[in-house]
């Protein structure tokens, strides 16, 4: 499984970051990165989270290593979206896609890589660091919580993004 994380989509998750300068930007993406990487312990997956570089990068695009996350910055004059695109073309069904931008969610979904929007994957991360790997699905079992069956069949994108949220 790959994760294939939109950085400042996940970033801006309930969070307003607009008056932030260079630096403390900065600091925001290693928080995030840093969280990324405890996630990544508990779980064996390959993570690469994708940051813009579009209006102020490099005329390349940059990739390095943090805490075991590849972290792409994309070169100048091309947004992160066209990478995670591209990046999901290259990796196909085996990856998941992690945005709440609906142009990069329907393009992903066309070519059948499930999509978790960003909301959901933060949740995930929240509940990773606070119980130490234990998902929600492990805590209802032993709690005897019995889940209702659903009243209709999900659609492929519906099981897609289902099954990618139980890997998670």
């Amino acid at each position: 499984m790959n994760l294939i994380i939109d950085g400042y989509n996940l970033l801006h998750v309930n969070r307003s970051l607009t008056r932030l300068n260079s630096v403390q930007l900065q600091w925001e993406r290693e928080r995030l990165i840093d969280q990324i990487s405890g996630y990544q312990k508990l779980k064996t997956c390959g993570i690469t989270v994708v940051f813009d570089g579009w209006q102020g990068g490099w005329s390349t695009e940059k990739r390095e290593k943090k805490g075991g996350i590849e972290v792409i910055f994309s070169r100048l004059e091309e947004k992160a979206d066209e990478v995670i695109k591209r990046l999901a073309k290259e990796k196909g069904s085996g990856a998941i896609v992690i945005t709440s931008d609906r142009d990069v969610s329907r393009f992903v979904e066309r070519i059948g890589v499930a999509v978790i929007p960003s909301e959901q994957f933060r949740e995930k991360l929240e509940v990773s660091a606070n119980k130490f790997g234990e998902n929600l699905e492990e805590e209802e079992e032993e709690k005897g919580i019995k889940k209702k069956g659903l009243s209709r069949r999900l659609s492929k994108k519906e099981k897609r993004a289902r099954a990618a949220l139980r890997k998670l």
